[in-house]
């Protein structure tokens, strides 16, 4: 019976490969394979406008009904306001034989028999609850009524919705500075005259 050789490998067989166990999770590439990549096909200019009109839609359907909710904080875009009248004259404080041009409060005039409500504020009544308030309604009225004996000014309303529960008509007014600038009435107001932003929600009290 012949015998086997101790060593059955020649000795020019070469480097011994060792044989190693891959994991479970061996990625594709330790096998020498590129994994697959799925990619999404271009869309053009017109399938994306189709997909974004919805959204576009909802955001012009929500910035209308802001608008609309809240007339004395927002001013409105151009094609909702009326031609601007311009205004120039003395105001007085309104009364019996007071002249066309008076004002009633800080954020009320009238010219002849309209009243005028300026958007975007509100300041304290004239027919005050407690000395605080009817301090604070002085000075608002007499800051309004030196405005708009200052110079010219120009009125535009609101077509969406002209007037107010009360009537009044609703006013957005400013004044063109001598460096073409516009000064708003309602800025000034709160910057100058005591006034404070309304949106035409709950007013705050000023007692």
């Amino acid at each position: 019976m012949a015998r086997l050789p101790r060593n059955p490998w020649p000795k020019d067989s070469g480097n011994v490969v060792r044989f190693r166990k891959r994991s479970r999770w061996t990625k594709p590439a330790a096998y020498g394979v590129k994994p697959a990549r799925f990619r999404r096909p271009g869309k053009s200019w017109r399938q994306e406008w189709f997909e974004m009109r919805p959204i576009l839609f909802l955001i012009a359907l929500v910035t209308i009904a802001l608008l609309y909710q809240t007339p004395g904080f927002y001013e409105p875009p151009g094609f909702l306001q009326s031609a601007p009248d311009r205004i120039e004259g003395v105001f007085t404080r309104c009364g019996p034989g007071r002249g066309t041009f008076c004002v009633i409060d800080g954020d009320t005039f009238k010219l002849g028999d309209t009243k005028y409500r300026v958007t975007g504020i509100d300041t304290a009544e004239v027919h005050a609850r407690c000395p605080a308030e009817a301090a604070r309604a002085e000075a608002s009225t007499t800051a309004l009524q030196g405005w708009l004996s200052a110079g010219a000014f120009q009125i535009t309303t609101r077509l969406d919705q002209p007037t107010d529960r009360y009537g009044r008509t609703l006013a957005i007014v400013k004044r063109t500075r001598p460096d073409g600038s516009e000064e708003r009435l309602a800025d000034w107001m709160q910057a100058h005259g005591g006034a404070r932003g309304y949106d035409g929600g709950f007013r705050g009290g000023w007692c």
